[in-house]
């Protein structure tokens, strides 16, 4: 089964790039995004991570509400989104039309973006705001791991983890 879901995985991603998307070949996906109707105006870099139910949404339909106003008729809403190298996408980020991310930025899970995301910072929220610098973020994580057995955690990742934070009944 798990091939056969590579397969169709593969398959849509590169009837996503037929249809223009631009996405380097060393990125990892947790699950497909959705790359909206336009993936030809999405971009992504090389070492990118897309957690699972990434957003990318490149226009704004809510147009539709005054194009039928004589002065609006011609009126569209567009932008290219760029993800620049070495970003992480948290789970359920939604992108809007027009941003550019990174490079060596993350974006937190469920974060709206709104707006350009500086090199090297971590956003996060609804809309997105720059909480900290990565380098800060790293630190920040590095004094919080805690002291784990590093052979069994690549031998048993399962055992060790539930070593450090047993179940709580």
């Amino acid at each position: 089964m798990d091939a056969i879901m590579r397969r169709i995985f593969r398959w849509r991603l590169d009837r996503y790039k037929k249809r223009g998307l631009q996405i380097a070949d060393d990125c990892r996906m947790e699950g497909m995004p959705m790359f909206g109707s336009e993936p030809y105006l999405v971009s992504i870099g090389k070492h990118c991570l897309l957690s699972g139910k990434v957003t990318f949404i490149t226009h704004d339909g809510s147009t539709f509400v005054f194009r039928n106003r004589p002065e609006y008729s011609d009126v569209i809403k567009f932008g290219r989104i760029t993800v620049h190298d070495n970003c992480f996408i948290g789970y359920g980020v939604t992108i809007l039309p027009g941003v550019s991310i990174g490079p060596n930025a993350i974006v937190a899970a469920g974060a709206l973006v709104t707006k350009d995301v500086p090199e090297g910072t971590v956003v996060a929220g609804l809309p997105a705001k720059v909480m900290m610098t990565v380098d800060e973020y790293a630190e920040k994580v590095k004094a919080a791991t805690p002291d784990y057995d590093r052979d069994l955690y690549k031998s048993d990742k399962r055992a060790e983890l539930l070593r450090l934070y047993p179940y709580p009944w």
